[in-house]
């Protein structure tokens, strides 16, 4: 939890003990449906919490926004980003009925209002969002192609609309085709060694009527 401090030290008391329950409520639920590594789970603030968080050190999303969680596996980025923008609304989605059920519960648990979730493929949900976030779920070029259309044509943000991915490693040969891409260090934001490899891409698209 200090870590989240040490980064966001303007949390409200909600939010506060919001990310305070997450360790407890993923504790609990991974024992009976395991969605995240028992390594992971020790080190939940650093792998994913904060991780997901990188997301809020790029954008500040805007009460009323529409942003999509592609593959959210157990909730992230969605989760610590429906706490820290409690006025956005985040659909989480993901094909694995499994995992979104530890999700549904962890909302529960921390009484989030502005989470939905959709147990379905990406190229099924219908609507369009300001923006579309994920982590590392497919190679850019695919996962482009499952969010086709879905993009919002009104810009409410400095940032264009379009996706906003986490992912690790060498971004060169996905993001070719891709050269309004453009490609953040997360150790320019955190500076645990976790970081050190790891980058977020904004890439804006256009709206497809």
């Amino acid at each position: 939890m200090q870590l989240i401090q040490n980064y966001f030290p303007d949390l409200s008391e909600i939010q506060l003990q919001q990310f305070e329950q997450l360790e407890a409520l993923y504790k609990d639920w991974n024992l009976k449906i395991n969605v995240v590594s028992r390594r992971d789970i020790d080190e939940l603030y650093l792998r994913h919490v904060l991780h997901s968080l990188a997301i809020a050190k790029l954008i500040s999303f805007k009460p009323g926004s529409q942003v999509m969680d592609v593959g959210t596996g157990g909730g992230f980025p969605g989760i610590p980003l429906a706490i820290m923008f409690p006025e956005t609304n985040f659909h989480l989605v993901d094909s694995i009925a499994k995992k979104l059920k530890v999700v549904n519960e962890v909302v529960d648990g921390l009484e989030l209002t502005n989470v939905k979730t959709s147990h379905s493929r990406v190229e099924d949900v219908s609507g369009t969002y300001d923006f579309i976030v994920s982590r590392a779920v497919a190679a850019m070029p695919t996962f482009v192609h499952w969010v086709k259309g879905k993009v919002a044509k009104k810009q409410k943000h400095e940032l264009k609309n379009g996706i906003i991915y986490l992912k690790g490693g060498d971004l060169a040969e996905e993001l070719q085709d891709f050269p309004k891409a453009t490609v953040y260090e997360l150790s320019d934001f955190y500076k645990e060694a976790f970081f050190e490899t790891k980058k977020l891409v904004h890439l804006p698209l256009k709206y497809k009527g």
